[in-house]
């Protein structure tokens, strides 16, 4: 597997799939195993998909300051992946909580960054406040289906600041347009691939300064998509909509059905979105 070393010397693995112009994928989780990408639903078919391990996470090193979990130092790392590879300008692709580590990356590199793809984004970076109302009647669009009692009872506990541990793992269904078998096999190997002390260090105090960020969008003169799940309670269409706002050349999709990870809710119509953008 391809590895190459940071700027404090963490060696950092990444995984190359399919052929074609590079394409560097940044996971979410936070600090999640990038495993959980996948191909992303056959986006390798269309781009060759570098899927880089953040530090601590799946094929990579854990460093010796866990301080540099912090998203805005994982820039760097960014910025050494882009060197390692011999880009001079990158197309960058993120999904979920990586999506703050791409804005700050293009906030600080704006040349070195071509399109810009964002994936159910979170919108910390941003600043972008979600309400517990918009989160619940997101959920609500989801009424019909059989586990939906017990996990929009869970949900009124988390928005309610009542949550348990129980309560994080009821809701998983709301994050996949299909709870099939699929869907639960995803989420059981997601729980085991993230890092949770660099989860928590990811976004604490300092990571973000959503005011500077959204001065340095508002110059980003490079094509950007902001893909939303219809249904996706964490990163609701209105947010990303707000989010998109922020750009000056801003695309913004919403997959009908989809939820936080899109690819596996119809992953033609995810590929056909983001490969039309990409080119």
């Amino acid at each position: 597997m391809p590895s190459f070393s940071a700027h404090d010397g963490t060696e950092l693995a990444y995984q190359v799939f399919g052929d074609g112009p590079p394409l560097v994928c940044l996971p979410g989780g936070p600090m999640q195993d990038s495993a959980y990408l996948a191909e992303l639903g056959g986006l390798s078919a269309h781009r060759q998909l570098i899927m880089l391990d953040l530090r601590g996470t799946g094929r990579s090193a854990a460093p010796k300051d866990i301080a540099s979990y912090r998203c805005e130092r994982l820039v760097d790392d960014v910025e050494a992946l882009r060197e390692h590879l011999g880009l001079d300008r990158m197309d960058l692709l993120a999904h979920s909580a990586g999506t703050n580590l791409a804005l700050l990356y293009t906030e600080r590199h704006p040349a070195h960054v071509g399109r810009l793809a964002l994936i159910t984004p979170s919108v910390a970076a941003v600043g972008v406040t979600i309400t517990g109302d918009v989160r619940r009647e997101t959920a609500r669009l989801r009424r019909g289906e059989p586990w939906f009692p017990a996990a929009y009872a869970a949900l009124e506990s988390i928005t309610s600041g009542r949550a348990t541990a129980e309560s994080w793992q009821d809701i998983a269904p709301f994050w996949y347009g299909r709870w099939d078998e699929a869907a639960q096999a995803h989420h059981v190997a997601g729980n085991t691939q993230r890092n949770s002390e660099a989860a928590g260090v990811f976004g604490a105090e300092g990571a973000f300064a959503p005011d500077a960020t959204r001065t340095a969008l508002a110059l980003f003169g490079q094509p950007v998509l902001l893909l939303a799940g219809e249904v996706d309670l964490n990163s609701p269409p209105p947010a990303v909509a707000e989010t998109a706002r922020l750009f000056p050349r801003a695309e913004l999709v919403v997959q009908p059905g989809a939820a936080h990870f899109p690819w596996l809710d119809d992953a033609d119509r995810f590929t056909a979105a983001v490969a039309a953008f990409l080119g």
